[in-house]
């Protein structure tokens, strides 16, 4: 069993960063895909990012690319989502995600293990 532990969400203004971190239990974290997700009230769960377990395969929805970053260290067990020009689109639940076939998946059902989110909310 994988638990995930999102934080780093927060309120800031259109243009600011803010960096979110998702801490893992578990010792099998490095061979893990690990990705990000976020959901809008009354809309659906969207991709936003991949990074497979070695970190040299990323993927970005066009959304947020040139804006986010994704990143891991495996030695902390912890997957980073640095997020630049924020805008009030943006403002969402920000979730991460596991999958243990490490399979870089941009779909909901790639992943068997999700966090409980991080509220991300940019204001005009």
């Amino acid at each position: 069993q994988v638990q995930l532990v999102e934080s780093g969400g927060g309120l800031v203004q259109a243009g600011g960063s803010l960096r979110l971190s998702c801490a893992a239990s578990g010792r099998a974290f490095s061979n893990y895909a690990m990705a990000w997700f976020r959901q809008a009230p009354g809309k659906e769960r969207d991709f936003v990012a991949v990074i497979g377990w070695s970190g040299s395969t990323i993927i970005y929805a066009d959304s947020v690319k040139g804006r986010f970053t994704i990143s891991r260290d495996n030695a902390k067990n912890t997957v980073y989502l640095q997020m630049n020009s924020l805008k009030p689109e943006d403002t969402a639940v920000y979730l991460c995600a596991a999958d243990p076939g490490n399979r870089v998946s941009r779909t909901l059902n790639g992943y068997t293990y999700w966090g409980q989110g991080t509220q991300v909310t940019v204001s005009s």
